[in-house]
């Protein structure tokens, strides 16, 4: 019987055990001259490893075999198959599958060489090591190429045994090493050539990754509740991680000293481990004030203020109605006295620019990325900006904000209220502007200003209270921890303008007590018919109104009016001694209105505050604050072009 032109297959013949009984043999006999094999099998699979020639017949072949297995042989014909399709794959250089190569093999060592590697490829092979070897019927190509292939070494170890992981860990040895060799250029002659690896001199210094920085208020720290959680873990999980990075870390002690060494903590996190038991118990609503892990209370507040303390920038400012702004708000906003900035900064105008939105985006622009804008709020032209440090945005409360008009018609509102309040941690605030009715005379009406307001300014609304003995008061500064009220109070100097001259050509600027002495304000104040409860700082500045427009002299119309202190800030505490006036001053840089702006710095103590509170949720206006940034850029662009065009056009005159 000859074979099928055509095929290049290798010939199979099947042998059947005979009637007589006895084990059954596998025979491998090799034409051409080879020697045949014996070996002992479970399937009686005679098998021929180097196929006749086309042309040549069967019989030629089984005049090889011993005469006692002739008469047992039987003859089946196998049917060739199609040869598959190839594969088509994009062409990789040889650089490239010398790379996927060694990758493969570098990452099989790595997994079966770490003891506390736990993947499910390591696991698998581990736990099939302890099993007996399973003996499974192979086919007859499958025995033949198994045993008599060139490769036949480097079949996967699955198919030959299902144990000697350590043969399969000692041969990936020896591949990932030949493709090192082969990446570091010693067996490679073709393609690209790549640079030797250059060995340091001596043992490189170990790497510190302690993340933590004196210069930042944010510290990595373990709660202390939660020091042996990374040896409860390990205990009770009985493996550290499952991660390659994470094993590397722990197994080489290149964690940082204060962090868990657990597999529910990320190893670089910078937040302390939470025990199950403890998320299922803490009640965060009805925490306590000391309550660990509480956003607004003791520890988290510890942390942004050690010393509990923050400063709030209060400014006020009759703009006028003027269309045109100024230049620069440095002055206003960041004096160089004192030289660090404050956390919050509240803004308050009267008679406000007709364009609010520029208004608030020249404050951003000033203030720079480190702010957003809290809260915004109108009322006419009344205007309230509120800024805040990024970084403390979270610890805010929902802004809350009411308005009062004082005038008889309610339509215009030139004259008025308007108030913000918000709860930062545990200690609410209030911030009004206010205009009050102008007039030198009319005392009783600015009183009266004040009366409706504190009345009828409704607030908080939302917000929980945080007074603990919650009293409900008709006065709107009795219901919060501080009050900053300031704004346009229109309160005169009960003096002629020559008296007030006079006094102020033969005083220094820094000596106005006998200004104050004829002040409306300090004496109803003293009095107690308005602002009761409140504070002033010290005064120690002229005047802030009336000016010239864009001149330092006082107001040089025919009306003649008197200088006067009408631009105030004034401010309440709770508690005592929880709000210290650190500066407070005007701005006289700023002259584009008949006012000038009056600022003052404070520095207010906070107390811990309970999550049942509505949250501001990080919340700010995005818009304002990229077009802030990118007005920012602009400028100092135009800074360093300017001082590039002065370098550049320096003339040189010869005498």
């Amino acid at each position: 019987m000859s074979t099928p032109n055509g095929l290049s297959q290798h010939l199979r013949a099947c042998v059947t055990p005979g009637t007589e009984g006895g084990a059954v043999q596998d025979l491998h006999a090799k034409i051409a001259g080879k020697a045949a094999k014996k070996e002992a099998g479970g399937n009686g699979v005679l098998t021929f490893e180097d196929p006749p020639s086309v042309g040549s017949s069967l019989s030629q072949t089984l005049q090889l075999l011993p005469d006692e297995l002739k008469a047992n042989v039987k003859i089946k014909s196998v049917t060739p198959r199609p040869p598959r399709k190839p594969r088509l794959e994009r062409a990789a250089s040889l650089d490239e599958k010398s790379w996927r190569r060694w990758r493969r093999f570098k990452t099989s060592q790595e997994s079966l060489t770490d003891p506390n590697e736990t993947s499910s490829s390591n696991g698998s092979l581990q736990e099939a090591s302890l099993s007996p070897p399973i003996r499974s019927r192979a086919s007859p190509c499958h025995q033949y190429f198994q045993q008599n292939s060139p490769d036949a070494s480097e079949v996967s170890p699955v198919v030959k045994s299902r144990g000697g992981t350590s043969d399969l860990g000692k041969r990936a040895s020896e591949i990932s090493s030949a493709f090192g060799g082969l990446l570091r250029g010693k067996a490679f002659t073709g393609g690209k050539p790549r640079l030797s690896q250059i060995m340091p001199a001596r043992p490189l210094p170990p790497l510190e990754l302690n993340v933590a920085s004196h210069t930042l208020r944010t510290a990595n720290r373990i709660d202390s509740a939660c020091g042996d959680y990374g040896h409860y873990s390990q205990n009770k999980f009985g493996r550290v991680s499952s991660s390659l990075s994470d094993t590397r870390l722990h197994g080489n002690g290149m964690v940082y000293e204060n962090c868990s060494g657990d597999s529910m903590k990320s190893t670089f996190s910078l937040l302390n481990p939470a025990h199950s038991k403890d998320v299922r118990s803490r009640g965060y609503l009805q925490s306590s004030l000391m309550a660990r892990g509480a956003l607004l209370g003791a520890e988290e507040l510890n942390r942004c203020f050690p010393d509990r303390n923050i400063g709030i920038f209060v400014a006020t400012w009759n703009m006028q109605g003027q269309k045109e702004l100024p230049v620069n708000l440095d002055e206003l906003l960041l004096p160089k006295d004192p030289d660090c900035a404050q956390d919050i900064y509240v803004i308050g105008v009267q008679e406000g620019c007709p364009d609010r939105r520029e208004w608030e985006i020249r404050l951003q622009e000033t203030l720079g990325p480190h702010y957003v804008m809290l809260y915004s709020a109108a009322h006419g032209v009344l205007y309230m900006s509120v800024f805040i440090r990024r970084d403390l945005i979270w610890f805010c409360s929902e802004v809350e904000y009411a308005t009062v008009t004082t005038r008889i018609v309610s339509q215009i509102k030139t004259k008025g209220a308007l108030g913000i309040s918000f709860t930062f941690f545990g200690t609410s605030f209030l911030f009004i502007t206010s205009h009050f009715t102008s007039g030198d005379s009319k005392v009783n009406e600015r009183k009266l200003d004040y009366n409706k307001t504190i009345q009828n300014l409704t607030l908080p609304k939302n917000v929980p209270d945080t007074n603990p003995f919650q009293t409900s008061s008709s006065d709107v500064t009795a219901r919060f921890d501080g009050v900053f009220w300031f704004g346009d109070f229109n309160f005169r100097l009960n003096k002629d303008r020559e008296t007030v001259d006079s006094i102020l050509n033969q005083t220094p600027d820094t000596d106005v007590s006998r200004l104050l002495a004829y002040d409306q304000l300090t004496s109803e104040m003293s009095r107690g018919s308005i602002f009761k409860g409140f504070q002033e700082a010290d005064i120690h500045f002229l005047p802030s109104y009336k000016f010239d427009i864009g001149k330092d002299s006082y107001d040089t119309t025919s009306k003649q009016r008197t200088p006067s202190y009408t631009d105030r800030v004034v401010y309440r505490s709770r508690y005592r001694d929880d709000i210290h006036a650190l500066k407070y001053s005007s701005c006289p840089v700023i002259k584009t209105s008949d006012h000038r702006p009056v600022f003052a710095l404070f520095r207010v103590k906070l107390r811990p505050g309970r999550d049942n509170i509505p949250l501001a949720a990080g919340q700010f206006d995005r818009e304002l604050y990229l077009i802030g940034i990118k007005r920012r850029i602009a400028r100092e662009r135009q800074k360093q072009m300017e001082r590039k065009d002065q370098k550049s056009s320096s003339i040189c005159s010869i005498s």
